[in-house]
């Protein structure tokens, strides 16, 4: 009987979590005006910190290396794929076009947005859950500082204005991982290569492009942010928020993508090949 009433309350609960959740993103949108006018330091602070990273992690570089590795990497394998099976078919001249094509429009969003939700986002929520089981938060609050304003929404603002430095990284790299691999590994001519790259690279795409960044970066910092606030449990409960943040941001990032691009592109991809 318990597991058949467990069951039935299931769908409640969900409603309930995904209200919880909507009620919380409202708000951290809502302090977001009043975050820029109070807490300008701390908004300054958290760009650098997402940005550049701390203590180890800013010996690399941060969020900034790890997410143009991670690009360079993926441009890289959209290389050697789109040479290869272009090769197949006889048409391998048209591997800058794959570059150009591919990379705007799917390896760099989706890679960068992974990239995100690991570093920027994972960040956050354990920031914030150590700051609610030691009840940091709670103090906030007693001080008559508006916790949302401080803590949530400076973040979501910080990452929307750090992920265009980092987004741009992220596309240059993603090209310049595919005319390395091409050009210099595969020995295709530079000429060939930059013809249907920039034929085929448009404008209006990497506009495109960096708005669903922005979109990813937004998304990411909510969920994470919501994850982490409302921690409980202990350090458990923090790792577990972690885990449940990171799994719920990949996910939201596949479908940001996946409906972004259906809304700019259509069914079709806007695109005509022909020549």
């Amino acid at each position: 009987m318990t597991t058949v009433s467990t069951v039935a309350a299931a769908p409640r609960r969900i409603l309930e979590s995904l209200g919880d959740q909507a009620l919380f993103y409202w708000k951290a949108v809502r302090y977001a005006p009043h975050a820029l006018r109070a807490y300008k330091r701390e908004t300054l602070r958290l760009i650098a910190e997402i940005g550049m990273g701390t203590g180890n992690l800013a010996v690399i570089g941060g969020t900034l290396v790890i997410v143009g590795f991670m690009t360079f990497a993926g441009g890289t394998l959209a290389a050697i794929q789109g040479f290869n099976s272009l090769g197949n078919i006889g048409v391998d001249a048209l591997t800058g076009f794959f570059a150009a094509f591919c990379n705007v429009r799917i390896m760099a969003p989706i890679t960068a947005g992974i990239a995100l939700s690991a570093t920027i986002g994972a960040g956050s929520t354990a920031q914030l859950g150590a700051m609610r089981i030691s009840e940091e938060i709670d103090a906030l609050e007693v001080t008559g500082i508006r916790s949302m304003s401080y803590l949530v929404s400076t973040r979501v603002v910080a990452g929307m204005v750090a992920i265009v430095p980092i987004y741009s990284v992220a596309v240059i790299m993603s090209f310049l991982a595919a005319q390395v691999i091409t050009v210099n590994v595969y020995g295709q001519s530079a000429g060939v290569y930059f013809h249907y790259f920039f034929t085929f690279l448009r404008p209006s795409d990497l506009a495109w492009s960096f708005l669903q960044a922005l979109i990813m970066a937004s998304v990411v910092m909510l969920i994470h942010c919501y994850y982490g606030y409302n921690a409980a449990g202990g350090p458990a409960g923090v790792g577990e928020a972690v885990g449940r943040a990171v799994r719920t941001s990949l996910a939201a990032v596949v479908m940001v993508v996946l409906f972004a691009s259906l809304a700019i592109y259509g069914i079709s991809g806007n695109f005509d090949l022909a020549g």
